[in-house]
């Protein structure tokens, strides 16, 4: 199914103690890049959230917001450093002797020192804190190719709208074509009459020029590869997966091959119609840009 690149998936998950929300927002780009934003004290699940994300979308600028709450009573444990302080207290005698200075250490003092006493805080269980994450994570990417899904359907009956379009011109530039050798080597015997003033003309060089005329007015070999192209594109749309840089690559291609019939044309009906395929083929490019 195509998908397109913009999306947006929203996802609220908890337990008893803790809640995560996430966000997801994606927009069109070349590759897959990814930007996460986590609570500080959640930082080391940057990578296993990217590595997630890897798995389920294939491209797109992808911006993912985190935010964390903590129900559960902070567990803070107090830690005695002894050998710290005796360390603090030993050289508090050594500059007695040495400065001659009454030692007027007190426990209280002596505990007031950085680092005898420190407030440490009990390790979160990264295991159960991971499971709840992504199954949010699952929630928020399940809407987001929801979404995407949802707009690509669109992307996908606009391009095949205008591919029909695309068709019907290149039909009017096949049908145009014998028209103008046929009114070309009409003129050229008129022309040739007046000057030779002689009615009769050799076939075999009014044919040569035509020939000539047609080699350098004929578009046949561009209209049968666009054709080829039209036909290929509707096809990739009926594929599954990423599919945006093939059709980019098909798009280009026909591109270049209505350049080709509009350098060629020495016709202004056909003129017109070479920059209505360009017109309808950039419109084309634009709409699969935003194509995984």
């Amino acid at each position: 199914m195509i998908k397109s690149m913009t999306g947006f998936g929203r996802m609220e998950i908890q337990d008893e103690s803790h809640k995560f929300t996430i966000e997801l927002k994606t927009v069109n780009h070349r590759y897959l890049d990814i930007s996460v934003r986590l609570p500080r004290q959640l930082g080391f699940f940057d990578t296993a959230v990217r590595n997630y994300l890897k798995k389920h979308l294939l491209r797109g600028k992808v911006d993912v917001y985190i935010y964390y709450e903590d129900y559960s009573a902070q567990k803070v444990l107090l830690k005695y450093n002894q050998e710290l302080a005796q360390q603090y207290l030993d050289y508090f005698r050594r500059m007695e002797r040495e400065l001659g200075v009454p030692n007027d250490i007190t426990l209280s003092s002596l505990a007031r020192l950085p680092e005898v006493f420190v407030m440490e805080e009990q390790g979160r269980d990264e295991d159960s804190l991971w499971k709840l994450l992504e199954q949010g994570l699952a929630k928020a990417v399940e809407g987001v190719t929801i979404s995407r899904e949802r707009e690509g359907a669109h992307l996908k009956e606009d391009i095949r709208h205008k591919l029909s379009s695309l068709e019907e011109k290149v039909a009017v530039i096949e049908r145009r074509s014998p028209q103008l050798l046929s009114a070309y080597r009409e003129k050229l015997e008129e022309k040739v009459r007046e000057l030779a003033q002689d009615t009769q003309i050799e076939d075999s060089r009014i044919a040569a020029e035509v020939v000539l005329y047609a080699d350098k007015i004929c578009s046949d070999e561009e209209t049968v590869r666009l054709k080829s192209h039209i036909q290929n594109m509707a096809q990739v749309l009926e594929e599954e997966g990423g599919v945006g840089r093939k059709l980019d690559f098909l798009a280009q291609e026909m591109n270049r091959e209505s350049n080709t019939i509009l350098s060629k044309a020495n016709d202004l009906e056909i003129s017109n119609i070479a920059i209505e395929l360009k017109t309808e083929i950039e419109k084309i490019r634009e709409q699969i840009q935003n194509i995984e």
